[in-house]
């Protein structure tokens, strides 16, 4: 056999061996169900500005109203998408305020420019945040904070 076969038949059956490790990584049920519970009480956004900006950075995430992208319907990205949004769910919702919101430790982590983060910024452009943005929002979120959030 020719080194052009031999190297044809390599990706030849890695490429269905690919396939057929993707395919059955479909089975594995987590990260099948993408549920947005009803919003039970909203956050109490000061402003318009600032809402506005947490809708495009943070609701994905932290929020009820999580808009569910095509990629999160297929493994293992599905997976990884419904980790984050049970973590950002179960850490602050702004669909679920008073519950379990600490919107001091979130204007910290803004302010830090570890919310959002960079794995989740690389895809959704439009969530990064200016250091306007970020100042404005952290601003707004230690408000919300001290008014009891």
């Amino acid at each position: 056999m020719s080194r052009r076969a031999a190297a044809r038949r390599v990706v030849v059956v890695g490429g269905a061996g690919l396939v057929f490790v993707v395919g059955l990584m479909q089975l594995v049920p987590y990260g099948w169900t993408k549920t947005n519970p009803p919003v039970t009480a909203d956050a109490p956004w000061p402003d318009a500005e600032s809402e506005a900006i947490a809708r495009e950075s943070c609701y994905s995430c932290h929020s009820n109203e999580t808009d569910w992208p095509a990629y999160s319907y297929l493994a293992p990205m599905s997976w990884l998408v419904r980790r984050d949004v049970d973590r950002g769910r179960e850490e602050l919702n702004f669909s679920e305020w008073g519950e379990r919101s600490d919107a001091g430790d979130a204007a910290d982590e803004v302010e830090d420019g570890a919310m959002p983060p960079r794995q989740y910024t690389v895809i959704h452009r439009g969530a990064r945040l200016t250091e306007d943005e970020a100042r404005v929002l952290a601003t707004a979120l230690e408000r919300m904070d001290d008014e009891g959030g």
